[in-house]
C-alpha cells in the first residue's frame, strides 16, 4: 500500500518531498492509516486534532489518543477545542457544516502560523461515492458530480486511491490502534444513511458498483474540463467587475439557450443554489428592483444588469451616524478613504477634472464638514447650473442601480451638499475668479470610480 500511496501523490502532484504537511487526524481508522503512511514514507508532517465537544467523554478520549500518537511518532501536535453546537445555532447551519467550517478555518490559520504548505484529510474512494450520492440527492451542477478532488488549492486528499476495505486490511496487517467514532454507526446523518443503507443495495444489484462509480467520476472530471472552458469563454462576454461588484449583462445572457445552466455556473461561487437561479431567470423580464439572496451575497435585478454584491460588505458603507471632517484633517479612512489638502489659488494651481477629486471654494465651507448617506428629498445645484436638482433625479440620469445609490455618500457644509462623492460637486462651492484658497479632496482608487466625469 505504501507504494500505491507514493505513486498516487506523484501522479496527482499533491505536494513536493520538501513540503511540510499538516495532517487532520481524528483518531479514526482512516486518519490513523494516513498518519502511518506519511511516517513510513518519511515525509515532513505534523498532526492537527479538532475536539468538537460533541460526544462528551468520547471526544476527550479521542483527543488523548491522538496526542499519544503524536508522542509515539515524535511529531508536532496541535489541538483546538470548539463549541460546535453554539456555532451552529448562532449561524443557523447544521452541526456537520459547522464542524467543517470551524476546522478548515483553524487549519488554514495553523498552516500560516506554523509554516505548513498543505493540509491533508483522510478521505478515500468510499467517501468519494458517498459525496457524489449526497450531491445528487440535494441537486447539483456538474461540479457536484466530480466528487472529492485530489487537490483543492492547499487542501489535499492523499488516500483517494484506495477503498475503506483496503484501509481496514492495512490496520490489521500493521496492528495499528485507532478510535471508533460511535456516531459512524447511526443513520441519523445523511452520509451514514447512504453508507449503511443505500450503497449496500446498489452493491447487491451490481458487485462492481463502487468501481463503476469511481470510473464514471473520472470521466465526469474530464468532461468537466471541457465544460468549464466553455463557461469561462462565455463568462468573459457576459460579466464585468466594478467596485467589488459583479455585473451580469441581461441582454447577452438572454441570448443564450439554457440560461439557467449558464447563470448557475456564474453564480454558484457566490453560493446561489439552482432553485434561486431559476427564480432569477423568471425575473429577467420583470421590472427592476427585485433582490435575491444566498448565504453570503445578494443579487439585484437592475435595468441592464444582474448585480451581485457581498451582504453587509464594507462597500455598502452601512453606518447609522454621520461622520465629521475637522478643518485640520489631511486624510480620513472611514467611511471612505479621502486625502485632503488646502492651498492658495494662483495661476499655477492645478484643478483636476476627474470625478474622484473635488476642488472647493474654501471660503464657502463651514467646518466641521459632514459625511452622510443621501436620503429622499436631498437636492443640490449641479456644477455649472444655477437651478437645483433632486438627487433622486440625478441618480436616474446617471443610471445608477439600487445598490450603487445605497452606497452614495455626500459631503455637506451645514445643510448644503458640497459634493456627491465620486460624482459631482455643487455649483455653490465651485472655484471662481474670486477664490483665494482651495479645499481639495481626493477619493482613493480603492473606493472605485464612477462614470460621470463632469466637475
Amino acid at each position: 500500500m505504501i507504494k500505491l500511496f507514493k505513486n498516487y501523490i506523484k501522479k496527482e502532484n499533491l505536494f513536493k518531498i520538501e513540503d511540510k504537511i499538516l495532517l487532520a487526524i481524528s483518531g479514526g481508522m482512516d486518519s490513523v492509516v494516513m498518519l502511518d503512511l506519511f511516517h513510513k514514507a518519511g515525509f515532513n508532517f505534523g498532526i492537527a486534532h479538532c475536539n468538537f465537544t460533541l460526544r462528551d467523554k468520547e471526544s476527550d478520549a479521542d483527543e488523548i489518543f491522538v496526542k499519544k500518537l503524536s508522542e509515539e511518532y515524535k511529531i508536532p501536535f496541535f489541538l483546538k477545542k470548539f463549541n460546535t453546537k453554539q456555532y451552529a445555532e448562532e449561524n443557523g447551519i447544521s452541526i456537520q457544516m459547522s464542524a467543517r467550517e470551524l476546522r478548515l478555518r483553524w487549519f488554514y490559520s495553523l498552516m500560516k502560523s506554523e509554516n505548513y504548505d498543505y493540509v491533508a484529510t483522510a478521505h478515500h474512494l468510499d467517501d468519494q461515492i458517498e459525496t457524489l450520492l449526497i450531491n445528487l440527492s440535494r441537486g447539483t451542477g456538474i461540479a457536484g458530480l466530480h466528487g472529492i478532488l485530489p487537490k483543492q488549492k492547499r487542501l489535499i486528499h492523499p488516500l483517494l486511491f484506495t477503498y475503506r476495505k483496503n484501509i481496514s486490511d492495512f490496520i490489521k496487517e500493521n496492528n495499528l490502534k485507532y478510535r471508533e467514532d460511535s456516531s459512524n454507526k447511526t443513520t441519523k446523518y445523511l452520509r451514514n444513511k447512504i453508507r449503511h443503507q443505500i450503497i449496500p443495495v446498489f452493491t447487491e444489484i451490481n458487485p462492481s458498483f463502487k468501481n463503476i462509480v469511481n470510473k464514471n467520476i473520472d470521466r465526469i472530471r474530464e468532461s468537466e474540463k471541457i465544460y468549464k472552458t466553455e463557461i469561462r469563454r462565455v463568462k468573459k462576454k457576459v460579466i464585468h467587475t466594478k467596485q467589488n461588484k459583479i455585473f451580469i449583462n441581461i441582454k447577452i445572457l438572454k441570448s443564450f439557450d439554457n440560461i439557467s445552466t449558464y447563470l448557475f455556473e456564474f453564480l454558484s461561487e457566490y453560493n446561489f443554489n439552482f432553485q434561486v437561479v431559476e427564480d432569477i431567470v423568471k425575473s429577467l423580464d420583470e421590472i427592476s428592483g427585485k433582490q435575491f439572496y444566498s448565504s453570503t451575497h445578494r443579487l439585484l435585478k437592475d435595468r441592464e444588469y444582474l448585480i451581485v454584491a457581498l451582504k453587509n460588505s464594507e462597500n455598502e458603507l452601512s453606518f447609522g451616524n454621520d461622520y465629521f471632517i475637522e478643518e485640520n484633517l489631511s486624510e480620513i479612512s472611514k467611511p471612505v478613504n479621502l486625502s485632503i489638502k488646502t492651498f492658495d489659488k494662483n495661476n499655477d494651481s492645478i484643478i483636476p477634472k476627474d470625478c474622484n477629486t473635488a476642488s472647493l471654494n474654501y471660503s464657502r465651507l463651514d467646518f466641521p464638514l459632514t459625511l452622510r448617506k443621501w436620503k429622499q428629498g436631498d437636492y443640490f445645484y449641479p456644477f455649472g447650473m444655477n437651478k437645483k436638482k433632486k438627487l433622486s433625479d440625478f441618480f436616474i440620469d446617471q443610471k445608477l442601480s439600487i445598490i450603487e445609490k445605497e452606497n452614495v455618500l455626500l459631503l455637506c457644509s451645514k445643510d448644503k451638499i458640497a459634493w456627491i462623492i465620486g460624482h459631482r460637486i455643487d455649483n455653490r462651492f465651485r472655484i471662481t475668479d474670486n477664490t483665494r484658497k482651495i479645499y481639495q479632496l481626493k477619493l482613493s482608487k480603492s473606493n472605485g470610480t464612477n462614470k460621470d466625469n463632469k466637475r
